[in-house]
């Protein structure tokens, strides 16, 4: 750390006695503030995703004020700002399509405003990625904080998983299994208290991979939203803040190469969603880190899942932190030797090692020893070959083993609206040994990338008991969702890839194991077939998605902005007047 503290930033909008000076800090006045606020201490921007249409941060507005409580007590001058809040829930047509955006609000928001240091309160599957993509471009000292997840669901008495229920009782609908009243009966139980998805879906992963690179402090990702123990991690938070602005730790000292291949493997043991692999690309662009889709299978490859929570496994975010939480799975990989760098920093000044070296370990059940994990090799697999020339995705521990290494007949759906048409259809020649195939719902074809990879089985298959069947596409799927399901294929079809050419009847080979993706035509016909294939007219109206359509990067490349690669630092802009 610096022997002196650096030159804080905001000393250039309240630290002039001039004609600038006195408008900047007259104009924050008329909210009641004192002179002594302007007297050189770190300003902390406590950069807010809360929104009542983003319910899993509804309940921001209450950590924010815990956040300040921390940043008084450290000798800080708290400023609290909102900023795009990207819901999954409800934001169509995707939440994805919107991330870049959001970063964008988030980088210019800190460095065109007089702020040292900033707190980012993230919880919803894209606002964790989005504020650390944001602050990054800016390399200031940074703090995340998020929401925490959602208390257990219940359901006729059992605990049931938000998301993953939803996914699980609609087959079973389909199937049926059950009836109409009570599938929705799960609504109300499903999601009942403040916070995010309660099972290992996108944003409790994205809150563990946080606190793998180092950018909370420990613990942050598991406790539950409404655990008063939340809103201490809130305060403290803050006033770690506080004391990074005097230290000068900023992000590019925690978001290290060593950082990146720590998450990598901690997502393989936690079992994490397939999003993490789109969003830590994005994120190690804007601080400069190189990180390619191999090294998910030379750092992730080979490492078992410990962490039994749904989809992959049993239990939910609540027995998660009740047996340890991440510092316990951080534990249990280290004195094995599976953590890659013990020694990388982290936002509380310490190593990631000295957290968790004496981390509790409470329950063999829910983080289970190595030589009982829930899968040998939870690693995300990438496949590649001519149907992803540029890589895919796919989650071992969610996936049905047998279903690893499989060849089956292509049904092809164009986009969503064709395949929910073709589905439903008695007449469908389909069956169990089939290959599921959706093209158009990538980056750019969708627009944004929506989380519908994981498309339901037919309905004639469901009532056979047919529970799983490979499928294939260039979209996401929700990190609650499960099944034997490839993703983020590359180049997606409406850019132009090989998954554009492929027709009823052709046939797939995945190799799991082997990283292999292979249609099973010759390169003549397949470049053939990709030449009849005239260049599809967007279609896309003017504003953010024409912006977006004309600029976003493949899956492999972090579905950033081309123009958004980078950090561009937080370098004080000229005077406003």
């Amino acid at each position: 750390m610096n022997d002196q503290p650096p030159k804080l930033r905001s000393a250039a909008w309240f630290g002039t006695a001039d004609k600038n000076g006195f408008m900047y800090r007259s104009w924050m006045k008329n909210q009641g503030l004192p002179d002594h606020l302007f007297d050189g201490r770190p300003v902390i921007g406590i950069c807010n995703t809360w929104s009542e249409l983003t319910p899993c941060n509804a309940h921001f507005r209450k950590i924010a004020e815990h956040v300040k409580r921390g940043i008084f007590e450290a000798g800080g001058f708290p400023v609290e700002f909102p900023v795009f809040s990207n819901g999954e829930s409800n934001l169509r047509p995707t939440a994805m399509l919107t991330r870049n955006l959001a970063s964008m609000d988030v980088e210019e928001a800190i460095r065109g405003n007089p702020i040292d240091g900033v707190v980012l309160l993230t919880g919803c599957d894209k606002t964790t990625p989005a504020l650390l993509m944001g602050a990054a471009s800016c390399n200031v000292p940074a703090i995340v904080v998020t929401g925490g997840p959602m208390l257990n669901g219940k359901l006729e008495g059992k605990d049931i998983g938000s998301g993953t229920a939803v996914w699980r009782l609609h087959e079973s609908l389909k199937a049926g299994e059950i009836d109409e009243h009570q599938f929705f009966a799960a609504e109300a139980g499903m999601s009942r208290s403040a916070g995010t998805c309660n099972t290992m879906g996108t944003a409790s992963t994205m809150a563990c991979m946080a606190e793998a690179l180092g950018t909370s402090l420990p613990h942050n990702a598991a406790i539950p939203a409404v655990d008063a123990r939340r809103y201490v991690l809130a305060h403290m938070s803050g006033k770690r803040a506080v004391e990074m602005v005097r230290e000068g730790l900023t992000l590019s000292k925690i978001l290290t190469r060593e950082a990146f291949e720590n998450a990598i493997r901690v997502n393989a043991a936690i079992g994490g969603s397939t999003n993490a692999v789109i969003h830590l690309k994005a994120i190690a662009g804007r601080i400069g880190v190189p990180l390619e889709l191999e090294d998910w299978t030379r750092i992730g490859r080979g490492t078992p899942t410990l962490v039994d929570l749904q989809p992959s496994g049993r239990f939910l975010m609540e027995e998660f932190y009740y047996a340890g939480g991440l510092p316990a799975v951080l534990r249990r990989l280290g004195e094995n030797g599976l953590l890659p760098h013990p020694g990388a920093l982290t936002a509380n000044g310490r190593s990631l090692w000295d957290n968790v070296r004496e981390a509790p370990q409470y329950n063999d059940e829910v983080i289970r020893p190595l030589d009982k994990p829930l899968v040998a090799d939870g690693g995300m697999c990438i496949l590649r070959g001519n149907l992803a020339p540029r890589g895919a995705v796919l989650k071992p521990s969610a996936a049905t083993p047998e279903l690893l290494q499989h060849r089956g007949r292509a049904v092809v759906f164009e986009n969503l609206e064709h395949y929910k048409e073709r589905i439903v259809d008695e007449n469908l020649d389909i069956d169990a040994s089939c290959v599921m195939v959706m093209k158009n719902c990538g980056p750019k074809g969708y627009p944004g990338m929506a989380e519908v990879g994981n498309m339901g089985l037919p309905p004639k298959l469901l009532r056979q008991g047919i529970k799983d069947m490979v499928r294939i596409s260039d979209a996401r799927m929700s990190g609650t969702a499960y099944g034997t399901v490839v993703l983020h294929v590359a180049p997606e079809a409406a850019a132009g890839g090989p998954l554009a050419a492929v027709r009823d009847g052709d046939f797939i080979e995945l190799d799991c194991a082997g990283g292999r993706l292979h249609l099973d035509i010759s390169d003549a016909e397949l470049a053939a077939r990709l030449a009849e294939l005239a260049a599809q007219p967007k279609g896309m109206p003017g504003g953010y998605q024409r912006l977006y359509v004309d600029h976003v990067l493949q899956a492999d490349e972090g579905c950033d902005f081309d123009f958004l690669v980078g950090c561009r630092g937080a370098g004080v802009p000229r005077h406003s007047h």
